[in-house]
C-alpha cells in the first residue's frame, strides 16, 4: 500500500487520467469475460455471475434479479443502516451499460444452452420398451 508522498502522487496521476478521459480522450477498451455461476428461475434472484475485466480484476456475487421492469443487474453489496451499498460498481454509465449487458446476455444464452440440453437429454431416450445402450459407460 502506498503510504506518504507515493500515495500523493498515485492519488494525482488517477486524477490526471481521469481528467484526460473527460477531456475527449477515449477509454480504453473493456474486455469483460463473463461466468454464469447458478440460474435459479423460480426466484427473484434469477442468477449470480462473474465477471473478469481486461483478464486483470474478477468481480463474484453479482446478481441477476426480476424486477418491475424485467431483469437488471445488482452489483455485490453489503447493508448498512440506510439500505444496501455496492461494494464495488461501473463508475461511468458506459461501463455500467457495457457490464450489464453482457451479463444479461451470457444469463439468456446459458438459458439456452440449459434448454437445449434437456432437449439433447430428451432425444436420447430409447424407444419405449427397448433397453437404451450407452456406449463408454
Amino acid at each position: 500500500m502506498a503510504t506518504g508522498k507515493n500515495a500523493g502522487k498515485a492519488q494525482a496521476q488517477a486524477s490526471a487520467n481521469a481528467q484526460t478521459q473527460k477531456a475527449g480522450k477515449a477509454a480504453l477498451p473493456i474486455e469483460l469475460d463473463v461466468r454464469i455461476n447458478s440460474i435459479l428461475p423460480n426466484d427473484t434472484i434469477k442468477g449470480t455471475a462473474s465477471v473478469n475485466i481486461n483478464g486483470a480484476f474478477a468481480v463474484r456475487g453479482i446478481k441477476i434479479m426480476e424486477g418491475s421492469n424485467g431483469l437488471f443487474v445488482s452489483m455485490p453489496s453489503y447493508k448498512s443502516g440506510d439500505g444496501y451499498k455496492d461494494i464495488c460498481f461501473p463508475v461511468t454509465s458506459e461501463c455500467r451499460k457495457q457490464l450489464n449487458d453482457a451479463v444479461l446476455q451470457a444469463y439468456e444464452q446459458a438459458i439456452v444452452q440449459g434448454q437445449s440440453g434437456v432437449n439433447k437429454h430428451h432425444e436420447m431416450q430409447a424407444p419405449e420398451g427397448q433397453p437404451m445402450e450407452m456406449a463408454g459407460m
